[in-house]
């Protein structure tokens, strides 16, 4: 294995991302959280991420810790995921989750959707 290259039978949060989802966590006064991490139909190129912070998983989705975070993923989204790596730029080209895919064949510009 590459030395960035992430497993393909889980998903990677970057400490950066991770900070970010705890602040907003702090924000919403959560003391208990993780981060549901899927994808839905939409989007410019197919597929669209969705995050969302949440209380509890569902009883199907995968669970993974990555850097101190419970990632909550639907078992059905997790073939589009898997080797995915989430990142957070606070940048000057923009503020947000960053999804680096190995999975996506085409993304759009504004880095929110997909296709396989």
């Amino acid at each position: 294995m590459l030395k960035n290259q992430v497993p393909i039978n889980t998903i990677q949060i970057t400490q950066k991302a991770a900070s970010k989802v705890k602040q907003f966590a702090d924000e919403k006064s959560m003391s208990k959280f993780g981060l549901k991490v899927s994808v839905k139909g939409g989007g410019c190129s197919g597929l669209t991420y969705v995050l969302d912070i949440v209380e509890c998983h569902d009883e199907e989705d995968k669970i993974i810790k990555s850097s101190g975070i419970e990632v909550y993923i639907p078992k059905k989204a997790f073939v589009f995921l898997a080797g995915t790596v989430l990142d957070f730029s606070d940048g000057l080209n923009g503020k947000g989750f960053e999804f680096t895919n190995p999975n996506a064949k085409k993304t759009c510009g504004c880095g929110t959707s997909f296709s396989v």
